[in-house]
């Protein structure tokens, strides 16, 4: 058993990484999957997309590096965090799309059960968290309001609640562990930071059955091993979706391969970096940009808007630790606007060249509010807009302008991140 493999459930793709027992990569499948805009400020997913593709990644990485299950010695999940996938218990069915991190749909529910500033603030209080249609819990009540029957399946106790990497893991487990870790639960918007456990006043001002939540595991804990056996592909196979037929990847998944670590995607880069003491950073420039640092034990409270969440913690601490955290929800996203929607770029690599094609943006901003404003701001209303427009104005200038307002704010979080902890932020570590 001399490899570890590694899922990674963005955003926009599914990837599989082989590392050797020295940390070398030996192998990388990569595999896009759909994204859907059913509505200005709506962002959805397939949770089926996303377990054909993470399955068939896995599946590739093996077969070219010629492995079996033996070879594996164990399977790391990381994940998009708070994407709310809902499936019934027994079929293993989703009720419909996932609800991605990104989409705004559930902003009204937020105002309408949070605006009372001392609900607010009790909020922050156990989750650490600033009350924004960004976490689960809005998500789940939404889906629970306006999925035809599922209100009356989750009263029964027949619905399951997870985020990508929960729903992955009840997969490729066939079914026998319903598990998320605490970092992961730590962005639900349900979870006491502190106590490390379900809160049942959050549950009920947001109507979640308890019956629904996962149990939560440390991010290194057990949780499980891989079947052949996947409940949803299953029922997707007896009702001949498309997505699922012969020769797809649930027709065989490698068995035996225990699943021994899950953590959510930012925590999992700040793991990564070896930011483990208080006061080390990293930035994740990925669809968004995720500022973390390590408080260590102590739960910071933030004075400007940034989000207290757990960081994942090595298998020898018996102690929740934490971090502080801004995020930023169009990094790469606004480069892939510019290409996909605007046409101003053929690849994304060729923004640097652009970009530097010119000497500054000639006054030119973006302001990239397309799905909202994220740390430290925190407005689900603000929307996207280009000032400073001249005749003069270019490709290159919009270009240049969008790979700045990415600076302009992760600088905004560098301060106030610093301002909160007391502490100088000398160096930060970068992915």
């Amino acid at each position: 058993m001399s490899y570890i493999l590694a899922l990674d459930a963005g955003t926009t793709s599914s990837r599989a990484v082989l590392f050797d027992k020295k940390g070398k990569v030996r192998g990388i499948s990569q595999i896009p999957f759909q994204q859907f805009f059913p509505q200005p400020g709506w962002v959805e997913h397939d949770p089926m997309d996303i377990l054909a593709t993470q399955i068939t990644a896995m599946r590739e990485v093996m077969s070219e590096n010629g492995l079996g299950p033996a070879d594996i010695a164990g399977i790391g999940i990381t994940n998009q965090r708070e994407t709310t996938v809902l499936w019934n218990r027994t079929t293993g069915m989703p009720y419909g799309n996932a609800i991605v991190w990104q989409c705004r749909r559930t902003t009204e529910i937020v105002e309408q059960i949070c605006g009372d500033e001392a609900v607010r603030e009790r909020i922050k209080a156990i989750t650490g968290l600033v009350p924004d249609a960004y976490f689960s819990a809005s998500k789940i009540k939404w889906m629970m309001d306006n999925i035809e029957g599922l209100k009356e399946d989750a009263r029964a106790g027949e619905v399951l609640f997870g985020t990508i990497d929960c729903w992955l893991v009840y997969n490729l487990t066939g079914g026998r562990v319903h598990a998320t870790d605490c970092t992961n639960a730590s962005r639900t918007m349900l979870f006491n930071i502190h106590e490390g456990s379900w809160d049942p006043w959050l549950c009920g001002l947001f109507d979640v059955p308890l019956s629904m939540l996962p149990e939560v595991r440390p991010s290194s804990g057990d949780f499980g091993t891989t079947a052949q056996r996947i409940p949803a592909a299953e029922s997707a196979l007896s009702t001949e979706s498309d997505a699922f037929g012969e020769g797809s990847a649930f027709v065989f998944l490698p068995s035996g391969i225990p699943i021994s670590g899950v953590a959510g995607d930012q925590q999992s880069a700040l793991f990564g970096h070896c930011c483990t003491r208080v006061g080390e950073a990293k930035t994740t420039y990925g669809t968004g940009c995720f500022m973390l640092m390590h408080t260590g034990s102590e739960a910071i409270e933030s004075h400007t808007n940034m989000v207290t969440t757990i960081a994942a913690s090595e298998p020898n601490v018996d102690h929740l630790e934490y971090a502080l955290e801004g995020s930023v929800f169009m990094g790469g996203a606004l480069v892939q606007w510019l290409r996909d929607q605007m046409g101003l770029l053929r690849t994304a690599q060729e923004s640097e060249r652009v970009a530097l094609s010119v000497d500054d943006t000639a006054g030119v901003y973006i302001v990239p509010a397309f799905t909202g404003l994220g740390a430290p701001y925190w407005d689900s209303n603000a929307r996207g807009a280009i000032y400073g427009l001249t005749r003069g104005a270019t490709r290159a200038h919009i270009v240049r302008a969008g790979l700045e307002a990415i600076a302009y704010q992760v600088n905004d979080i560098l301060s106030n991140m610093a301002q909160d902890a007391g502490i100088p932020i000398d160096s930060m570590s970068v992915d």
